[in-house]
């Protein structure tokens, strides 16, 4: 809560006549005992009613590293010994379907071989199993590159074709926490004020008045709290993160516990991004909602905030996989990735562009120009 302006009631000492070990603090307006009021940060007058907010103290909010804490919880869940082929071209860490010793990487088109590193890694917990088949997911995908402006023939000759979408599961974290933030800035309140001035009007000086806005600053500080489930971040590196994004929202309420049958004809990426690394992203993720929580509690018509402490609290994760069908395509010797998220259908990608389509289509535009100008000079002159 934002803190209180001055002449606002505030707790006053514990009552001396308290028992010993036991604190008890008086109403600001009768008197009475004060009880916490569960969900709020204030102590409630169980008589009258009377809110008293709890003191809040900046030094009381501190920025806690839990990185060692998740390494430590790490270390305590199942793991297990995988298996995975590394790409030597792009660095990405895969397995290989069943019996099969050479293939193409899923995330840049190379060649690579099964010559697979063991090592152990935190067994995932739950994943999402396909829904969408791969026969669907190839008619999306070419109904994506169907819509695609300017896109080079070759890339619509390729959607038509096998195009190699692999089922690929993808590792991800999801972190729940609560939070607890101190934070200091300032709110802003409108206020109308009258301006007087003189114009010109048919040649004569007139004195008129008008309304200006302006905003009447003071300082505030206080504390919030949030609470956040699934915050979902991508343990992948090998990925555009910007389009792995735009795949969600993932239906997280049916994710099934982890079986080695789900993954029977496709294939899985070892995260490589780590818990602790992981949860410094979810802390990016859940900024923007604290930063609107505090503004709600500033109140006012504007909000600054100069300063913000979180404390994160309770922290629980999750290491699951998300299904995809991925497809690597090389045009002018870059690579772009193809995305279908094989719960719903969603295409996302890289895209690349034919110049000589945009060339042709400008020069379209300027012979159409050009005719027209001659046509109209035509006409001027047979008149």
């Amino acid at each position: 809560m934002a803190e209180p302006e001055a002449g606002t009631p505030q707790p006053a000492a514990p009552l001396d006549a308290a028992p010993p070990g036991q604190k008890q603090f008086p109403c600001s307006s009768c008197g009475a005992k004060l009880e916490y009021s569960p969900g709020t940060p204030s102590l409630k007058c169980p008589y009258c009613g009377a809110e008293n907010v709890i003191p809040q103290s900046e030094e009381d909010i501190v920025e806690l590293d839990f990185a060692g804490n998740l390494e430590k919880a790490a270390g305590e869940q199942s793991t297990v010994e995988q298996l995975t082929v590394k790409c030597n071209a792009c660095g990405a860490q895969s397995t290989l379907e069943p019996n099969v010793v050479a293939g193409t990487c899923p995330f840049c088109d190379a060649p690579i071989v099964a010559e697979g590193v063991s090592h152990k890694a935190v067994k995932p917990a739950s994943l999402l199993p396909f829904k969408i088949t791969r026969p669907q997911a190839q008619d999306a995908f070419r109904r994506w590159v169907g819509g695609l402006w300017f896109a080079p023939g070759e890339l619509k000759r390729y959607a038509q074709t096998d195009s190699k979408l692999a089922g690929l599961y993808v590792p991800y974290w999801t972190y729940d926490t609560d939070t607890t933030t101190f934070y200091r800035g300032q709110r802003g309140d409108d206020y109308w004020e009258t301006q007087h001035y003189t114009t010109i009007e048919n040649g004569k000086t007139v004195h008129k008045t008008r309304q200006v806005r302006k905003t009447r600053w003071r300082s505030v500080s206080g504390t919030v709290w949030n609470s956040f489930d699934d915050i979902l971040v991508l343990a992948s590196s090998s990925l555009p993160r910007k389009y792995t994004e735009a795949l969600e929202p993932w239906d997280l309420k049916n994710l099934v516990p982890y079986g080695d049958e789900y993954l029977a004809g496709f294939r899985a990426e070892s995260y490589q991004v780590g818990l602790a690394e992981g949860f410094s992203r979810a802390k990016e993720i859940m900024d923007p909602k604290i930063r609107e929580t505090i503004c709600h509690d500033i109140g006012g018509d504007h909000q600054r905030i100069d300063s913000l402490k979180t404390q994160y609290n309770n922290i629980t994760f999750k290491h699951l996989l998300l299904p995809i069908y991925l497809s690597a395509y090389r045009y002018r010797e870059k690579v772009y990735r193809f995305l279908v998220n094989a719960r719903t259908g969603e295409v996302q990608g890289e895209r690349p562009w034919s110049w000589v389509k945009i060339l042709l289509l400008v020069l379209g535009i300027l012979a159409g120009v050009a005719a027209l100008v001659l046509l109209f000079a035509a006409s001027q002159a047979g008149r």
